[in-house]
C-alpha cells in the first residue's frame, strides 16, 4: 500500500510545511509498512523531498493556480493511481478549504490539526488540537480511507534520505468555474505560514508611519511581520498580515506581540505558537495571561533597545 502526501509549494519551491508533511508521512509509512508518494504542482526541484523520505514524486507540470475543487479532483486521481488509502496534507488555509471537499470526493474520514503520529493503528486513533488550541482530543477514524492534516511545527523536519523517482503526472483537469483576473505576490518577505518567528503589532504602534520599528526587529530576527485585526481594518497594514482566529493562524516557534491587548479572537489564532512574548504598557492587558514572557513598557523605548542588543548579540555569534 502507499501513503500519499499533497505537498504545497510557492514560486516553484516546496514550502517548509511541505517538508514537515513529508517527514510525518515517512514516519507514519514506516509504522504501517507503506511506501510514500508525494503530489506536487510545478516544483522545479522536487527531488528535495527524497531527503525527507518520499520515494516517488508525482509532479504536475501544468501551471494551474490553487482552486480547492480542482486540486481535490487531481489529488483524488493521484490517490486512485497509486492506490493510496491515506492522504497527508498540511494545515494551511488552502488545505483547510481543500480537505473537506476531498473528503467528500473520496468518501473518507478527515482529522484536522493533528499533532502526533497515531496512538493506535487499529482502531486508527489520532491526537489533534481542539477548541482553538486550548485542548487535545483523541479521534478515531473508522473509514477505510483517511485524510490527515498536520498542524504546523507539530512534528518538525526529519531528514530521512531515500532513493526515489520523479514522475511527470498529467491528470485530467476538470473545468474551472473561477476566473482569475490577476495575482499580486510579495516575493521578498518571509511567509507568516512558514516563519519560525513572527513579530506582530497592534494599535499600540499609533500609526503606520511607526512600522519601521517592527520591520527592523523582524529583519534582525529573520522573522515575518504580522498585525492585529484593527490594524488591518484601519489600513495601516495589508490584510495578508492579519493574524488571529479571523485572519491567518500562527504556529511559530516564537511569537512576539507588541502593543496588542490580546482579544480572545487574536489569542485563539496564535495559541499554537510555542513561545509567546508580549510587550505592552498596560500590565492588565489580557495577553499577559497567555504569554510565556512579558515586558511592561513603551514599545517606542523597548523595541529600539531590543533591536540594538540583538544586532550586537548576532555580530558576536557569527
Amino acid at each position: 500500500m502507499t501513503l500519499l502526501t499533497y505537498i504545497e509549494s510557492e514560486n516553484g519551491k516546496v514550502k517548509k510545511a511541505g517538508l514537515e508533511v513529508a517527514s510525518y508521512a515517512k514516519a507514519l509509512a514506516d509504522q504501517l509498512n507503506y511506501s510514500t508518494v508525494a503530489l506536487v504542482f510545478g516544483v522545479d526541484d522536487a527531488t528535495v523531498l527524497h531527503n525527507y523520505g518520499i520515494e516517488k514524486i508525482l509532479n504536475v507540470k501544468s501551471s494551474i493556480s490553487f482552486e480547492a475543487e480542482l486540486f481535490a479532483d487531481i489529488i483524488k486521481q493521484a490517490a486512485e493511481k497509486e492506490q493510496s488509502n491515506i492522504i497527508i496534507i498540511s494545515n494551511s488555509a488552502n488545505s483547510k478549504y481543500l480537505a473537506p471537499i476531498l473528503s467528500i470526493k473520496i468518501n473518507s474520514g478527515y482529522a484536522s490539526n493533528v499533532v502526533e503520529l497515531p496512538k493506535s493503528i487499529s482502531p486508527f486513533t489520532i491526537k489533534k488540537s481542539v477548541f482553538s488550541n486550548k485542548a487535545f482530543s483523541y479521534t478515531e477514524i473508522l473509514s477505510d480511507k483517511k485524510i490527515i492534516s498536520l498542524s504546523n511545527n507539530a512534528f518538525g523536519l526529519v531528514e530521512n534520505i531515500v532513493n526515489g523517482i520523479v514522475e511527470e503526472f498529467s491528470p485530467q483537469e476538470p473545468k474551472s468555474n473561477i476566473e482569475i483576473k490577476g495575482t499580486d505576490k510579495v516575493n521578498d518577505k518571509i511567509s507568516i505560514a512558514d516563519a519560525e518567528i513572527v513579530v506582530s503589532a497592534g494599535r499600540g504602534l499609533k500609526g503606520p508611519e511607526n512600522w519601521g520599528l517592527i520591520e527592523n526587529l523582524a529583519d534582525v530576527l529573520g522573522a515575518a511581520t504580522a498585525c492585529s485585526k484593527p490594524v488591518s481594518d484601519l489600513g495601516w497594514r495589508p490584510h495578508s498580515e492579519h493574524v488571529g482566529q479571523t485572519g491567518k493562524p500562527v504556529a511559530s516557534n516564537l511569537y512576539i506581540a507588541i502593543g496588542i491587548s490580546g482579544a480572545i479572537q487574536h489569542l485563539a489564532g496564535v495559541n499554537s505558537s510555542k513561545i509567546k512574548v508580549v510587550i505592552n504598557t498596560d500590565p492588565e492587558a489580557p495577553f499577559f495571561k497567555a504569554a510565556d514572557y512579558g515586558v511592561v513598557g513603551d514599545a517606542f523605548e523597548v523595541i529600539p533597545i531590543l533591536t540594538e542588543k540583538l544586532k550586537i548579540f548576532k555580530s558576536q555569534n557569527v
